[in-house]
């Protein structure tokens, strides 16, 4: 297979392992509360959504080891920690709403089955597609990508033929960290640090490109699945913000979607939405499984038997967890990603940064400034606003839960600024 070849079919299978349940029915909820604002909200979604994922691909690039080595600078102990807590949030939030959302957009309007059975099936069809990993990415690329993004299109070309041209004010008050905060719950920046992983093993399973080839071809990549997540977020919350004056306020998320793909598809709306949803979170789903399996895979030795247990575990989770309801899984969701994103972020930033200002000294002080001044937030988010409050006020950006941004950046200066006196 050529080069060009190779980077469309990796950057498809990137974008499809990113474009999942939330990249799918949080957009345009966004752009129908922002109305005229949705472009300030798209930005933020964009960084949150497109450029920290994007920026994690890269960082996979440079480093093609696992997701161990993202945190390996701080400590091997940390390292380990952060990779245990960050799959086991992936198996237990993301991959579960991925069955819920397919079941209650596409599986119950048509059957009308239980939960149960939808979620049992799903997880089958994923873990069979994990037991085939070899098969994964070509799969992914070749097939199930163009399926999402020629409906997607779709959905999103009518509805802008459609629209009525009138939107709402916005209901937000600072609409571009509002768009950055919605963006944390794709999972996108925690999905670039698992799914990196899971292209790196693809490519050497292939066994055909040299160190500097696949640095090259990921990078490529990355870029093509950047730019395919920019245009559907944008076209969808644009879609969002259209239909802003034509459904009412209290409108779900879920509802919503399914709202404008009758209004732009018509009759066929609801099947066409049925499929995407189902393409969408399916593949999601693999790239989640397959991620936390593979890492799984490494830490015994490379025994195939870990694999699969991992990726059977990891499936019955998803089962049990797919019962519940989409909206109830994106609450709970919430306290986790206080917690991780922070964290995530920085250890994204600081390995795509020069190997000159990010020594394992920055990496530990910026990354525990990070963890430390997110902690406000977390407790916040569990149920304690009132408590925080004081604390949230008083630190830079607090108030929109961005609180540990500034201490970090604040440290990295800090940090790096005392190294050189040392020299």
């Amino acid at each position: 297979m050529n080069k060009t070849k190779e980077t469309f079919v990796i950057g498809f299978a990137l974008f499809s392992l990113f474009f999942g349940a939330g990249n799918l029915i949080l957009p345009p909820l966004l752009g129908f509360k922002a109305g005229t604002d949705w472009f300030l909200v798209s930005i933020g979604f964009a960084l949150s959504g497109v450029v920290l994922p994007i920026l994690a691909i890269w960082a996979h690039a440079r480093l093609q080891g696992t997701m161990y080595d993202f945190a390996k600078k701080v400590s091997p102990s940390f390292s380990l920690l952060y990779c245990l807590v960050v799959y086991l949030i992936s198996v237990s939030l993301p991959a579960p709403r991925t069955a819920s959302v397919t079941h209650e957009m596409a599986i119950e309007p048509f059957l009308g089955t239980h939960s149960l059975l939808t979620s049992s099936v799903y997880f089958t069809l994923v873990l069979i597609f994990a037991l085939n990993r070899s098969k994964v990415l070509d799969i992914l690329g070749k097939a199930l990508t163009p399926m999402i993004i020629g409906i997607l299109l779709l959905i999103i070309g009518i509805g802008f033929y459609m629209n009525t041209g009138d939107m709402r004010l916005s209901t937000f008050d600072v609409p571009l960290i509002s768009g950055l905060l919605e963006g944390y719950q794709t999972f996108d920046a925690i999905g670039g640090v698992v799914v990196g992983g899971v292209i790196i093993i693809s490519l050497q399973l292939k066994g055909q490109y040299s160190f500097q080839e696949k640095k090259k071809l990921i990078a490529r990549a990355g870029i093509l699945a950047g730019a395919g997540l920019l245009i559907m977020y944008t076209g969808l919350i644009l879609t969002g913000a259209f239909y802003s004056t034509v459904f009412p306020e209290d409108i779900s998320r879920t509802e919503l979607l399914s709202e404008i793909s009758l209004a732009s598809l018509g009759n066929y709306g609801t099947a066409f939405l049925s499929i995407l949803v189902a393409l969408a979170c399916f593949t999601t789903a693999v790239g989640i499984i397959t991620g936390t399996a593979d890492f799984v895979k490494s830490l015994s030795g490379n025994s195939q038997r870990a694999y699969t247990a991992t990726a059977i575990a990891a499936c019955i989770l998803g089962v049990i967890m797919g019962q519940m309801d989409v909206h109830y899984i994106i609450d709970i969701a919430l306290p986790a990603l206080m917690f991780i994103y922070p964290v995530t972020i920085v250890l994204i930033l600081l390995n795509i940064t020069p190997a000159a200002y990010a020594s394992s000294f920055v990496f530990k002080s910026v990354t525990l400034t990070a963890l430390l001044f997110s902690i406000p937030h977390f407790i916040s988010s569990i149920g304690y606003a009132e408590h925080m409050q004081p604390i949230e006020t008083f630190l830079p950006l607090g108030t929109y839960h961005l609180g540990w941004l500034i201490p970090a950046i604040a440290m990295f200066i800090i940090s790096n600024f005392t190294l050189r006196l040392r020299k």
